[in-house]
């Protein structure tokens, strides 16, 4: 039924005003301000239903999963966020509401509660656990070197390891350290370096700065990327006092890229030192050991002598005794069981000879020439055939024959 003129269904007018909505710029793109409240996760889907207000109002907000899984922290209810998205009209209720694209917590203390939620969640699920952390290598051949190309921390890191140890070799994978691009660069670098076989042990490093500068390095996503490589790894972010989660997940911490560099290669002047020292003990030892051996010969008396050699030719006489009483014990077993396997062979011939089984009352037939006779179609009526039993045979004619039917039993 067609609406009157100047008259709109309810389906009508809303889908106008979505419209309207739809259209305007300000609306596609906004962020608002506001506590958190009727906070709902719908399971199983998992979206997120919540409103927004301040003391004045309230906004419906929509987050749905395929957004929401990449947030950093846990919504609560109270808590004052900042809500980025696009505001339009839901038809069916009726009621207009923002569809969420972007979550963040207010201020730097929002920041820092999203870092000690995450940080006990991933601890409560074992991304910390001491005995999971790989040890470094003592002296790596190649190391992998994840950090900005443009930053201070890169070249900290290269001066200090040139002036400690130059021989090792480095392996660069430049990326970009702050910014929503950060992580995601970070982690793929980090798996090209774990699947590189002469990577030893990765650095991951960057200079100091605020705890909004260092957050790519508190990504969920990449503390589990962390947590599956199989190549240690020395997280040296910030400065002494910044923690990230990295730091937590990697196998050991770097206060600074200099101390990564110190911890991941020895100074060349110890390590010579150390091979000096060991070089020394070892000529000792050695030394020692031939003037030992020296003093023995030289006291070893001619009856010593002696008497050592008939001790040996003792132990060598005991010891044949030993290998003959092992060798007869084996061959009078082998023999038992080659007497058992004899024994078992005759019982099977007797059981298979011919004369045990006409005792128990068969009979061989066999024609005129001593032919064995195995069918009743090799017999003719009036033909004289032998019957042998077990004790002795008879001389038969045939009288008549009868063929088996292929119906009879």
């Amino acid at each position: 039924m067609t609406p009157e003129k100047g008259i709109y269904t309810v389906t009508q007018v809303n889908k106008y005003i979505k419209g309207l909505l739809l259209q305007d710029g300000l609306l596609q793109n906004i962020s608002i301000l506001g506590e958190i409240s009727n906070f709902k996760r719908h399971r199983p889907s998992g979206h997120i239903y919540f409103t927004l207000k301040d003391k004045n109002s309230v906004i419906r907000c929509v987050f749905f999963l395929s957004k929401n899984k990449k947030l950093s922290f846990i919504p609560a209810e109270g808590m004052r966020v900042v809500a980025r998205g696009n505001i339009s009209l839901y038809e069916r209720s009726g009621y207009y509401q923002l569809y969420v694209e972007e979550l963040k917590p207010e201020g730097i203390g929002a920041l820092y509660l999203a870092f000690e939620q995450l940080k006990e969640k991933l601890k409560t699920e074992g991304l910390f656990d001491t005995d999971r952390k790989k040890p470094l290598p003592r002296l790596p051949r190649c190391i992998g070197l994840v950090t900005s190309p443009a930053g201070a921390a890169v070249k900290d890191f290269l001066t200090t390891l040139k002036r400690r140890f130059p021989c090792v070799r480095v392996l660069f994978c430049p990326v970009t350290v702050q910014g929503p691009e950060a992580p995601g660069q970070i982690i793929n670098a980090l798996k090209k370096l774990d699947d590189y076989a002469g990577v030893e042990v990765i650095v991951i490093t960057r200079g100091g700065g605020s705890l909004e500068e260092l957050w790519s390095f508190n990504a969920e996503a990449l503390a589990y990327a962390l947590y599956k490589l199989k190549t240690p790894v020395i997280s040296a972010v910030g400065h002494e006092t910044d923690f990230t989660i990295a730091d937590f997940v990697a196998d050991i911490r770097a206060s600074t890229p200099t101390a990564a560099a110190e911890l991941v290669a020895p100074q060349k002047k110890d390590l010579l030192r150390h091979l000096k020292i060991q070089e020394h003990q070892l000529l000792n030892r050695w030394q020692n050991f031939l003037q030992e051996k020296k003093f023995t010969l030289k006291n070893l008396s001619p009856e010593v002598h002696l008497q050592y050699l008939k001790e040996k030719i003792n132990q060598s006489y005991q010891r044949i005794d030993e290998i003959g009483q092992r060798l007869e014990q084996n061959l009078a077993y082998s023999l038992k069981l080659k007497k058992t396997a004899l024994c078992s062979a005759e019982e099977k011939l007797k059981t298979l000879d011919p004369a045990n089984v006409l005792k128990r009352g068969f009979a061989l037939i066999s024609d005129q020439h001593c032919l064995p006779v195995d069918s009743v179609n090799s017999l003719q009526e009036g033909q004289g055939i032998h019957v042998v039993f077990h004790d002795g045979k008879a001389g038969c004619e045939v009288k008549d024959i009868h063929r088996k039917k292929s119906q009879d039993c």
